[in-house]
């Protein structure tokens, strides 16, 4: 389903090339197209992923607010295969999918609490170059989410924003996860790149 990486795709092979299919096809259903960019350095990919499951376990912030924040930044950045792959996991997980697929264009959508556009706010702050996150907006999730939700808030966006600027650097694109689930499309946005 990618259609023109800046990095040609290469077979993931070896016995961690093994593990990292099964763990594929468990997550997603099947092994993605990028999973073969990626194994162009399996360190990277191995470190990358090992994060991502480490920030997968955190728990101070409720799980719709973690997914609305990764999905915001992710539109920020314009990153398609990161919005796809997590209103993919947002269906298997049972979030509210109505919800999750307006997140592109949150700001038009009636569907969020007044938290839950704080959050995406929050996201989109801190994905600009360079970030832009105010007092205000850090001292009005404090009282709301405390310390620890929001410094776990600061760092999933900042892994967020690893993956999607990596994704879109290497010209990773959606590789319609949602689609194959039956998923009504994402909303679109008018800054959230083709792709999503």
């Amino acid at each position: 389903m990618t259609t023109s990486t800046r990095i040609p795709s290469t077979e993931v092979s070896g016995a961690y090339g093994a593990i990292v299919k099964l763990a594929a096809r468990e997550l997603m259903g099947r092994v993605p197209d990028s999973i073969g960019v990626l194994w162009q350095h399996p360190a990277v990919m191995k470190d990358a992923m090992g994060i991502g499951r480490r920030v997968e376990a955190w728990r101070e912030l409720d799980r719709e607010l973690a997914t609305y924040a990764a999905m915001a930044a992710a539109a920020s950045v314009g990153c398609g295969f990161c919005l796809d792959l997590n209103y993919f996991m947002a269906h298997t997980r049972g979030l509210d999918e109505a919800k999750v697929r307006e997140v592109p264009r949150w700001r038009e959508a009636s569907v969020f609490t007044p938290l839950e556009r704080t959050v995406m706010e929050y996201a989109e702050a801190a994905s600009q170059t360079p970030p832009a996150v105010t007092d205000e907006l850090s001292d009005a999730l404090l009282a709301e989410l405390g310390p620890a939700a929001l410094v776990e808030l600061a760092a999933r966006v900042s892994f967020m924003n690893m993956s999607a600027r990596m994704n879109v650097a290497l010209g990773i694109t959606s590789e319609l996860f949602a689609d194959a689930c039956g998923l009504p499309p994402l909303a679109a946005a008018q800054s959230v790149a083709d792709g999503a």
